[in-house]
């Protein structure tokens, strides 16, 4: 049998260990009983990005976009719905660079929208510019 899986709650940032054969079925965080799981991007922040990022055991993927950039915008609708195609097993997220622009100046991010894939704190793999739902889809497949 394996461990659980540690999965950090968009919600209150508890960290909650789940049964791997569990995350299809919705798991609720121990701590303010909100979704843990859902099929939708979760909004990072300074006060999120790590947490997320080393604490999960599932990848987590993270788009980096703007409000100012058109192709940021073009691909949000595709970035949602290989979301809603990728839960429970990877988790997807956003991060504005405008109003964090540390994290965004560290990791070197040079041009949007740029998606990173995390996991257990380090990248994986990384890909710039724009793409469909397929696109996203396969390219994260590919690095997971």
């Amino acid at each position: 049998m394996k461990d659980p899986l540690h999965i950090v709650c968009p919600a209150c940032l508890a960290v909650n260990r789940i049964p791997e054969g569990k995350l299809a079925a919705k798991p609720k965080c121990g701590k303010c009983h909100q979704p843990v799981l859902d099929r939708h991007p979760v909004e990072l922040n300074s006060g999120s990005f790590r947490q997320h990022i080393q604490r999960n055991d599932i990848p987590v993927v993270v788009d980096f976009w703007a409000p100012w950039c058109g192709p940021c915008k073009m691909m949000a609708p595709a970035f949602e719905e290989a979301a809603a195609q990728l839960a429970p097993d990877i988790r997807l997220a956003k991060l504005n660079t405008e109003v964090e622009q540390t994290i965004s100046a560290n990791l070197g991010i040079r041009s949007i929208p740029t998606m990173i894939i995390f996991r257990h704190g380090k990248e994986v793999a990384r890909q710039a510019g724009a793409m469909g739902t397929a696109d996203i889809v396969r390219w994260i497949r590919a690095h997971t």
